[in-house]
């Protein structure tokens, strides 16, 4: 998500009521999961004492009007985005993916040393960089100063800035025209979603590409991933709906492509209205996978909070058992989903005695809310748990393949999305 770190602007004005996208009433419940801590807000023991992750309401709605599903309490971006713990080059797939992105794109679009690549939510240059290594200039935007220091260390240019309309017009005032704009995993993090998309249109080139890589709505309801549903995650995006805020950006789809990471998620190129690039036909096929799944009516997001609480008992059920039989039961990967799906679940340090992660940032801290210590992966290898819980489900068999000496001296693998299953290496 949950990848890129926000990078928004604009959020004052805006109410929680009614629909960020086109005004309507959010009186339609998708589920409401109660009131967590910010999932990203790992906390030291003392601050936990002091209730600095401090919980606030979580409750998913389907818009009446445009059925954007969004959250209808905004937690300010400002408490969320401007020191933030993710990390993406520490994930060796995520950089993979992002590698392989910039060698298609790169020849696809003609981009050359003449040409600019501008990410948004550009997080520790984990894209960029790739780009850079190919002679293309670019240019970052991230809100996180302690991010962005890290990809500036790296050779990545990056201002910190939240980033919108007004943004974008501030660049495009210094001659910022951009052939290739990258958006992964952010558009979910944006309050205002609306000048966020317009402040693409104003700094794209008249012949550019907007790339926006989003969780695909489509999975999140199929699988039960409501572990995805979090504060930082403003909004869960069907193709239907970006179409939708394209236009009022002068924008248009021309392209998109289905991809697995996260469970399921869409790249969706764009264009300005006018440009020249041909729509595709998986642009309809998406359309039409969608309105076969319900997406275009109320009826296509019913009984969602009744399989969540499916979920959550059958984790509650397996740690209970597992106590009982006397096993240890630690975890895998600090991620964000993680604290969702713990909190929600009511689960605390007495059933998983420790997370391993491998992001020094988050180490010897505790999850909010939960309280569960994060430790580096090396003491999750001396200890040998009975059994790890791999909370960032969608990269279950990348950690698998890396805990091999676990499965070789007894340990088991489970995620819990969307029920308890053991996992095998390269599975997920």
């Amino acid at each position: 998500m949950e990848r890129g770190s926000g990078a928004v602007e604009g959020l004052a004005a805006l109410s929680p009521a009614r629909c960020r996208l086109c005004g309507a009433s959010l009186t339609t419940s998708l589920v409401d999961l109660g009131a967590t801590p910010l999932a990203n807000c790992f906390v030291t023991p003392a601050q936990a004492a002091d209730g600095v992750d401090r919980p606030w309401p979580l409750h998913a709605r389907v818009c009446d009007g445009c059925l954007l599903v969004q959250l209808d309490t905004i937690v300010p971006a400002e408490s969320i985005f401007a020191d933030y713990p993710y990390l993406s080059s520490c994930s060796s797939g995520w950089v993979e993916h992002a590698r392989r992105f910039a060698v298609a794109t790169i020849p696809r679009f003609g981009l050359g040393p003449g040409s600019l690549v501008l990410e948004v939510a550009s997080n520790d240059g984990y894209l960029l960089r790739h780009f850079v290594a190919a002679g293309i200039p670019v240019l970052g935007i991230d809100a996180a100063a302690n991010v962005a220091a890290i990809a500036q260390a790296n050779g990545v240019p990056t201002r910190v800035a939240f980033f919108g309309a007004d943004t974008a017009r501030a660049l495009a005032g210094q001659g910022v025209r951009a052939d290739l704009t990258v958006a992964n995993n952010v558009l979910a993090h944006v309050p205002d979603i609306v000048g966020f998309v317009a402040g693409f249109a104003a700094v794209l080139a008249p012949q550019g590409v907007a790339t926006f890589e989003f969780p695909h709505l489509l999975h999140l309801l199929a699988g039960v991933q409501f572990d995805t549903i979090y504060h930082e995650h403003y909004s869960y995006l069907s193709f239907l709906v970006v179409e939708r805020l394209l236009a009022a950006a002068g924008l248009r789809a021309f392209e998109v492509a289905a991809l697995p990471t996260h469970g399921g998620s869409l790249r969706v190129y764009a264009c300005h209205a006018a440009a020249d690039h041909a729509e595709q036909s998986a642009v309809a096929e998406t359309r039409e996978r969608e309105r076969t799944a319900g997406l275009d009516r109320p009826d296509g997001y019913r009984g969602f909070a009744g399989r969540v609480a499916a979920v959550q008992r059958g984790l509650r059920a397996f740690l209970s058992a597992e106590r009982a039989a006397g096993r240890r039961v630690a975890a895998y990967g600090a991620a964000a989903k993680g604290n969702t799906l713990l909190n929600t679940s009511r689960v605390g340090a007495d059933d998983i005695a420790y997370v391993a992660d491998r992001n020094p940032a988050k180490q010897g801290r505790l999850l909010p809310g939960s309280h569960i210590p994060v430790v580096a992966p090396e003491m999750l290898l001396a200890d040998a748990p009975d059994d790890v819980v791999i909370l960032p489900w969608n990269i279950a068999g990348e950690v698998a393949a890396e805990l091999a000496p676990l499965r070789a001296a007894g340990t088991r693998f489970w995620v819990a999305v969307p029920e308890m299953a053991t996992v095998s290496p390269g599975s997920g």
